[in-house]
């Protein structure tokens, strides 16, 4: 009797499923198939890219194969973060979260099939994940651990249905891909986030007024060296939300969370504020405030000092002063200041005149309010940065409102930060990088200094310097703005890792879609690979954000050092369709 010869090859395979599908299904059946479909795209188009292809998608499973576990376990971690993003956009109940599985094994080929123990394995290992987790086998494991910058857990060994021998299977360490260590890291000074207090006044119109309140603590322990403290974009991720003290610890990488309320009602304001371990939940300060509001100043002050004395950190006389410095003595003026603050961290060009007009308005009331001028400048920057304005002087005018502000204020790091960025649009890389510098040394835990400099490395021709500073932002700042990925992107797209800088920019463009320079740099980086079709749909969506964008207007805006690498930069663009 002939026996058939089948094809057999060694194959990375991939196998994915929902978990809880048929709940989805059962609650929405037409809400889970447009979701579902819509992740299958997503899916589809991260295992092409890692150079694989899906073999077959029935129901809620997909199967897929790489002809390298390397590309298997970076497609699979994309895809988790890009699904991770999208089900942040769902409400909780509506999410759909995919198991992945990830073997190396021998299979059966037959035309665009696969078949064997090496896909049921596959199968068998993705069961053991968690929902939004990977789980890989031992011989996808001795594939990556030496290639791959992940962490990995072992899991144990299982038994698998038909198959003689256990499976060693092990997790995909997820946060570790993020280039987050949230439990093991721990700074070695004190590390301590500042949670967004609470607005307890009953008015919603007084949030600006707490936040404020949040951000100038963190401003104020960022310029104690003794001291690790978290930027202001990651906390507020936790803003409105019940919180477990312990996973704010492990999420942020700290070992203290400070966490308080604010009620301001009339001229009198209480504040509560407590200091607590995150590895025991314990206390080691807690305080309840009732001023006048014309007192806000000394006890932002005695909260600060009472945090430092806390966790033993000695001041040096230069941080004791910087500390005892206080951006005014008008309560009018620091509240228009606060309003400004809260346009600010919401960059459209809307919020940003907003913003503009606040500032002012707290210069009027305070002409000495150097904080003010500062964060005035760096609004006029900003509609230079997103050609959101047409005033040639834009650059000038910050560059004079930063020069006021040191004038008052010499100790101010947002004056510095200002120096810098209008340095490095006019091509003084040098000037730039020392005034950020001198920002960094002034506020050490200051991260967006700390990823401004970093870009501007990269743009004097160090980008291999500016990913290390980029990291180090990001540490400061575990859940970055998106602008902090574009920088990280930029600098991989200099060092020529394409692929790298592609991530980069599509996390970022997450978390800000409309953010063109994103697209431009996407672009480039898909022309340099070659992959011309994916860079000519990203110049289509960017000329639809912002029809302004040119080659022209790129080589002017761009500020590298090197002028055979901006030729190399127009080059790529052009070649993705950019006119």
């Amino acid at each position: 009797m002939a026996t058939q010869d089948f094809k057999r090859k060694l194959t990375a395979i991939l196998s994915a499923d929902v978990k809880g599908y048929s709940r989805l299904m059962g609650e929405d059946e037409e809400a889970t198939v447009r979701t579902i479909t819509a992740y299958r795209e997503v899916i589809g188009s991260v295992v092409l890219k890692h150079r694989g292809r899906v073999v077959d998608s029935p129901g809620d499973n997909i199967l897929a194969e790489f002809a390298s576990v390397v590309d298997a376990v970076r497609g699979a971690v994309e895809i988790q973060e890009e699904l991770k993003s999208r089900n942040a956009e769902l409400a909780e109940n509506r999410r759909m979260e995919f198991r992945i599985g990830i073997n190396l094994g021998d299979v059966i080929h037959e035309e665009e099939r696969i078949y064997g123990d090496g896909v049921n394995v596959a199968a068998r290992v993705e069961s053991l994940a968690d929902p939004g987790g990977i789980c890989i086998s031992r011989s996808a494991y001795d594939q990556v651990k030496k290639k791959l910058t992940l962490g990995y857990e072992y899991l144990g060994e299982h038994t698998v249905k038909n198959i003689t021998e256990p499976v060693r299977v092990y997790r995909v360490r997820l946060d570790a891909a993020r280039g987050v260590s949230r439990e093991l890291d721990l700074p070695k000074k004190p590390s301590v986030a500042v949670l967004p207090f609470v607005n307890m006044s009953g008015d919603p119109e007084q949030e600006y007024f707490s936040d404020g309140i949040t951000e100038d603590l963190i401003t104020d322990l960022s310029k104690v060296s003794g001291l690790f403290v978290i930027a202001r974009n990651s906390v507020f991720t936790y803003k409105g939300k019940a919180v477990k003290i312990r996973q704010v610890g492990r999420e942020l990488g700290v070992r203290y969370v400070l966490e308080g309320s604010v009620r301001k009602v009339g001229d009198r304001v209480r504040i509560t504020a407590q200091l607590v371990d995150t590895t025991t939940e314990g206390h080691l300060w807690a305080e309840r405030y009732d001023r006048d509001l014309e007192d806000i100043f000394a006890l932002q002050d005695e909260v600060t000092q009472k945090i430092v004395a806390a966790l033993a950190v000695a001041l040096t006389e230069e941080e004791e002063d910087r500390l005892a410095r206080k951006y005014t003595g008008n309560v009018e003026a620091y509240d228009y200041f606060l309003r400004g603050l809260e346009y600010h961290f919401h960059p459209t060009k809307e919020k940003n005149i907003q913003a503009r007009l606040m500032f002012e308005k707290a210069i009027e009331l305070d002409s000495e309010f150097a904080a003010a001028y500062a964060q005035l400048g760096r609004t006029h920057l900003r509609g230079y940065s997103h050609m959101w304005s047409q005033d040639p002087k834009g650059l000038n005018r910050a560059f004079d409102l930063a020069q006021k502000a040191r004038d008052l204020d010499d100790t101010l790091p947002e004056a510095y930060f200002v120096f810098g960025q209008v340095y490095y649009y006019e091509r003084r890389h040098e000037q730039a990088i020392a005034e950020l510098e001198k920002a960094i040394t002034l506020s050490p835990n200051y991260a967006d200094a700390v990823a401004e400099l970093g870009d501007v490395l990269s743009f004097a021709g160090r980008p291999e310097e500016a990913i290390g500073l980029i990291e180090k932002a990001m540490r400061f700042n575990p859940t970055p703005p998106s602008w902090y990925l574009d920088n990280l992107g930029r600098a991989y797209l200099l060092t020529e890792r394409y692929e790298e800088a592609i991530a980069s920019f599509k996390r970022g463009l997450r978390r800000n879609p409309d953010y063109w320079v994103s697209h431009v740099y996407l672009a480039a980086s898909y022309a340099n690979l070659g992959r011309h079709k994916e860079a000519q749909a990203v110049v289509a969506e960017l000329q639809r954000i912002n029809p302004m964008v040119s080659l022209e207007t790129s080589r002017q805006l761009e500020p590298f050092k090197d002028q055979a690498v901006l030729d190399r930069f127009i080059e790529a663009l052009r070649k993705a369709g950019l006119k």
